[in-house]
């Protein structure tokens, strides 16, 4: 089990660490430095529209997630950023955004089709007439799960510069749509090691097609990597959605 300090502030701490800046993270800047006002569901520690900040944007930047550990860390990074603590069913914008965007596979954190559904219709609401909204999967062609295993351990340094050891395992057998597996964290700090445990839901396209129009939402464009290359169900990693609202 995971006790609340070490899943909130531990956690939090490692999280830029055990996510480095790459070429996703270079995706969506582009897309963010392009709008006029976005909003960043899941923000985490606001590396994104921090980036975006200290990279001259001027316009309106708000990133919202559930975690007040991460929210801590993106004020101290860009206190000129408006950071909201909640998630897609706490928090209500109507057409106010000319991007919204929801990074680090956060999208396939929404499990449940209602909780999917709801969380849609609020982007939906969020987005200015003409704004978008851009979200990845991973294709659950590539089976990505099946490389989390105890043997691709690794070390990351945390706030007090203390080697944590991380793997990852998934629980069997993998049925439908749905991953859950389990994060075990070891470091000289705890006494033993602390072992978190995810669900994350892998929708191909057609699956996620569906959810995206009964919210009114329509496909402009989709994409297979991060460099922009198309999307091929049966090879491609990624599955990156560029929608806009219907009716426009």
């Amino acid at each position: 089990m995971v006790d609340r300090a070490f899943s909130d502030v531990t956690l939090a701490g490692l999280y830029d660490a055990l996510h480095p800046w790459g070429p996703g993270d270079e995706f969506y800047l582009g897309l963010v430095m392009g709008a006029g006002a976005v909003l960043d569901v899941g923000c985490g520690t606001g590396r994104l529209l921090g980036r975006a900040r200290e990279s001259g944007h001027r316009g309106r930047l708000t990133g919202v997630d559930p975690a007040a550990a991460m929210l801590v860390r993106a004020r101290r990074r860009a206190p000129g950023v408006e950071w909201v603590l909640g998630d897609l069913d706490s928090v209500r914008w109507r057409g106010e955004f000319d991007l919204v965007v929801m990074t680090g596979y956060a999208f396939q954190e929404l499990v449940g089709d209602e909780e999917l559904r709801r969380a849609l219709r609020t982007v939906r609401q969020a987005l200015a007439p003409h704004g978008r909204f851009v979200f990845e999967t991973r294709n659950p062609a590539a089976r990505a799960w099946e490389g989390w295993t105890a043997e691709r351990e690794r070390a990351v340094t945390d706030d007090n510069g203390d080697v944590v050891r991380v793997w990852h395992e998934v629980e069997s057998p993998v049925t439908g749509d749905r991953v859950t597996f389990t994060g075990t964290f070891d470091g000289p700090g705890w006494r033993r090691p602390q072992v978190s445990r995810s669900t994350l839901r892998f929708l191909g396209a057609e699956a996620l097609d569906r959810f995206l129009g009964g919210a009114g939402l329509a496909v402009q464009g989709r994409f297979g990597d991060w460099g922009q290359g198309p999307f091929a169900p049966a090879s491609s990693p990624e599955i990156i959605t560029v929608v806009r609202r219907s009716g426009f």
